[in-house]
């Protein structure tokens, strides 16, 4: 399903709150289809819309995303949303199939949008409790760019770029392609990433069309930096960054086991950093999803995103899901204390 057939939306704040976003996600992003909801209201600047979904017949409703999915959001103006309107979307999700449950997630916790959302559905009569999604790392541009970003980082990875680097140097004749617009060849950028990706450490993409439809969509939209380091014409390392008004985000990373000494993975995330900081200029890089220990050492900065429970107090499926969620509340912490004592 997709949304052009709706009232014209202006540029999202995010990427990931873009209809193109979502296109790509419902075209190639689920191995079984889901049942696609809509829930529209009117702006005098565009429609704002919540992309919802069933994942099975007589399932709750929740949000249009899955483990592709690094944020969820409204497509379309949600600044120019007033009460009136927050209602009015609000009661249009009530009336959509599964209903008395939603779930909405990963959410940025701090965003305007959502305190009216959560308004909205309480002044319905849902009950809305949020939980924790998943760390997330991010690195605030510095006034001097990469140069002073490069200058903060940990002497252990300043010092691994470089040996990597050298020993690039010393393996033989290697370079680093950047392609950012349909101008690149995109069927060899997108063969290079697939290359290395299936001789990484990974697991397989569970939807093989995903991939390719994402980067083709970040190309027509101009937000692809793809970036490929490879060694006497081989591909070694391939990483999939968006770029989107002020914010860079890295998407997907993979390099050829066998060849960690290299470190072409760090050499080649370093290339993409001095890139989106220095060309782009963008304001902020995100690191997504995952506390792994490797964020921290790229980013000086972690928050966490956040999902949110919404249970309608006036149904029995309502009840019966607030408390299965108040009671595994309830469990956890006092697993919690236990662990403690």
């Amino acid at each position: 399903m997709t949304f052009s057939e709706s009232t014209p939306l202006v540029a999202p704040d995010d990427l990931f709150y873009s209809q193109a976003w979502f296109d790509n996600l419902c075209a190639h992003g689920f191995t079984q289809a889901p049942t696609c909801h809509r829930a529209v209201a009117d702006t005098n600047v565009g429609a704002v819309q919540l992309p919802l979904m069933q994942l099975t017949p007589g399932g709750h409703l929740s949000a249009q995303s899955n483990y592709y999915s690094c944020l969820y959001g409204p497509v379309g103006p949600t600044h120019a949303l007033h009460e009136d309107g927050w209602t009015s979307l609000v009661q249009e999700v009530r009336s959509l199939p599964g209903s008395a449950v939603i779930q909405l997630q990963p959410l940025n916790g701090d965003a305007e949008w959502l305190r009216e959302l959560e308004s909205g559905l309480r002044a319905q009569g849902y009950l809305t409790s949020r939980f924790f999604c998943f760390g997330n790392w991010y690195q605030p541009v510095p006034g001097g760019g990469f140069a002073a970003y490069w200058s903060e980082r940990p002497s252990a990875l300043r010092h691994s770029v470089e040996r990597g680097r050298r020993r690039l140097d010393k393996a033989g004749s290697w370079r680093i392609e950047i392609s950012t617009s349909e101008e690149h060849d995109l069927d060899a950028a997108i063969e290079a990433y697939e290359a290395v990706y299936a001789q990484s450490w990974k697991q397989p993409e569970p939807c093989p069309g995903f991939m390719p439809g994402l980067i083709r969509t970040a190309a027509r939209e101009g937000w692809l930096r793809l970036g490929v380091l490879r060694l006497n014409g081989r591909a070694l390392a391939a990483q999939l960054w968006l770029a989107h008004g002020s914010k860079a985000n890295i998407y997907k990373l993979a390099y050829v086991e066998g060849f960690e000494k290299l470190s072409a993975g760090s050499v080649l995330t370093a290339a993409l950093m001095q890139h989106v900081m220095d060309i782009d200029r963008v304001q902020e890089v995100d690191y997504l999803i995952g506390d792994d220990a490797y964020k921290a050492d790229w980013m000086a900065s972690r928050r966490e995103r956040v999902g949110l429970l919404a249970c309608d107090m006036r149904r029995w499926r309502g009840w019966l899901a607030a408390g299965r969620h108040v009671l595994g509340r309830w469990r956890r912490s006092v697993k919690s204390i236990l662990a403690t004592t």
